[in-house]
């Protein structure tokens, strides 16, 4: 049980790896094009893979745990591949996009205008496909995070049932948060005046996210992070303590109750003053 707690630890731990890899490729190929003025080719699509990557993980690894991956369950059963499967598409997706903006950009001197109007045109469907599977992982990560939370408050897991209600205060506050911003960049790209220019604060588009995704990460790894009570939140029961001894026997559901590989756990529990 503390194993499962450490393994989604180990996860995040990883992430914020591949981000510090994701950003040291691309400031070393922003460091080579400041001095030299040409683009540093390999660091620059190494940054963007990893950059995928962290993404995609991120993604996988929130709704593992709004299912109630080492929380209530040990293992998802078929819905693992199902995760994984929308994960590596999403990667794949999201990387061809990240590739081709940059070649638009980067090779705009030496691609004619009908082929940059290509390019675009895929670069534009690739971004709704995109966002097709970021409304389909939020979805189901909400979805899944309150069956959870109802699973647990029907067992009275109070001590769980906390740290769920933390995750969707974290996962609701980005959502707003994002959500503001997409307005606000809407509503101040049709200004005279904008408030953000493109060309000369063009990083803090993409900074604010960066930041957005920085504070779920910590919010997340605080409340997984390994700690000496870390059974009390494994996959077992939290019992009253009562004045005379209570003594029960039933069948336990998983939080996906009806699903064709659910599995029932038979047990009896005593527990003495």
């Amino acid at each position: 049980c503390n194993l499962l707690s450490g393994v989604a630890f180990m996860w995040f731990i990883a992430t914020i790896f591949i981000g510090f890899f994701e950003a040291f490729f691309k400031c070393g190929d922003l460091w080579v094009w400041n001095v030299d003025g040409v683009r540093f080719w390999f660091s620059l699509y190494t940054g963007v893979l990893f950059g995928v990557c962290k993404r995609a993980i991120s993604r996988v690894l929130v709704v593992m745990l709004c299912l109630g991956w080492g929380v209530t369950c040990d293992t998802l059963g078929g819905k693992f591949k199902t995760l994984v499967m929308l994960g590596l598409v999403y990667a794949g997706v999201s990387a061809a996009r990240d590739v081709m903006t940059i070649i638009s950009i980067t090779e705009n001197e030496i691609l004619t205008h009908n082929e940059e109007e290509e390019i675009l045109d895929v670069v534009s469907i690739l971004t709704f496909v995109t966002a097709f599977i970021d409304v389909t992982f939020y979805l189901w990560i909400f979805d899944a995070l309150n069956q959870t939370m109802q699973y647990l408050e029907s067992m009275n897991q109070s001590r769980k049932l906390k740290r769920y209600l933390r995750l969707r205060l974290f996962l609701l506050l980005s959502v707003l948060f994002a959500v503001l911003w997409s307005v606000f960049g809407i509503v101040d790209s049709y200004n005279s005046q904008r408030m953000v220019n493109e060309e000369e604060n063009g990083w803090v588009l993409t900074a604010v996210w960066e930041v957005n995704y920085f504070v779920v990460l910590m919010g997340l790894s605080c409340l997984w992070a390994p700690e000496a009570g870390a059974k009390e939140y494994a996959y077992v029961m939290e019992l009253s303590t009562l004045g005379n001894d209570l003594e029960f026997d039933t069948n336990i559901d998983s939080p996906d109750d009806g699903s064709d590989e659910e599995e029932e756990s038979s047990f009896s529990i005593i527990v003495h003053e």
